[in-house]
C-alpha cells in the first residue's frame, strides 16, 4: 500500500481515502472535483492593515524630519527631531520584518475556502473543506495521483 498524503484528519493511500472521519475505497470514486468558496473581506481587510501597521512608523519618521526641516528651530531641537525620525524609521524594521511574515502566513492559508468534492457511489459528496492553500494542494494532488494509479474501473 502506497500512502499519497497523512495527516491528522486526512490519509489518502493506494487503497482508500479518509476524509472527514469517512472512510472510502478508491473503486467508489466516479470523480472527483474542487471548488474555490466566497472571499474572505475580513482576511483582505486585515492584510490591508498589516500593510499600514507596517508604513506608520516610516510615516511618522518621514513627518519628524519634515517639520525639523520646516519650523526653523534651533540647531539643537533640529537635530533631535531629524534624529528622532530615523530612529523611528529605524524601529520600524523588525515590526516590518515580523508583519510581513504574518502577511506571508495570510496568503498561504488564502482568503477563500477550498472544498474537494467526489462523486462516491452516485452521490456528490463534500469530503474536504479547508482555507489552507497549501494542504489543500497537497490533498488534492494525493488524491488525483491515488486515482490515476489505482485500478482502472467501468
Amino acid at each position: 500500500m502506497i500512502t499519497y498524503y497523512k495527516d491528522a484528519e486526512v490519509v489518502v493511500t493506494s487503497a482508500g481515502v479518509r476524509m472527514s472521519g469517512r472512510q472510502f475505497a478508491l473503486a467508489d470514486f466516479a470523480a472527483v472535483w474542487h471548488r474555490r468558496g466566497r472571499r474572505s473581506w475580513g482576511v483582505v481587510a486585515g492584510r490591508g492593515a498589516i500593510g499600514l501597521a507596517i508604513l506608520i512608523p516610516i510615516l511618522v519618521g518621514v513627518l519628524g524630519i519634515l517639520i525639523a526641516l520646516l519650523i526653523g528651530a534651533s540647531t539643537s531641537v533640529t537635530v533631535a527631531l531629524v534624529g528622532g525620525g530615523i530612529l523611528a524609521g529605524l524601529l520600524a524594521l523588525p515590526l516590518a520584518d515580523v508583519l510581513l511574515e504574518r502577511i506571508d502566513r495570510s496568503y498561504d492559508r488564502g482568503s477563500r475556502n477550498l472544498e474537494i468534492w467526489g462523486r462516491v457511489r452516485g452521490a456528490d459528496v463534500l469530503l474536504l473543506r479547508t482555507d489552507n492553500r497549501q494542504r489543500f494542494g497537497q490533498i488534492y494532488r494525493a488524491l488525483q495521483r491515488a486515482l490515476d494509479s489505482g485500478p482502472i474501473r467501468r
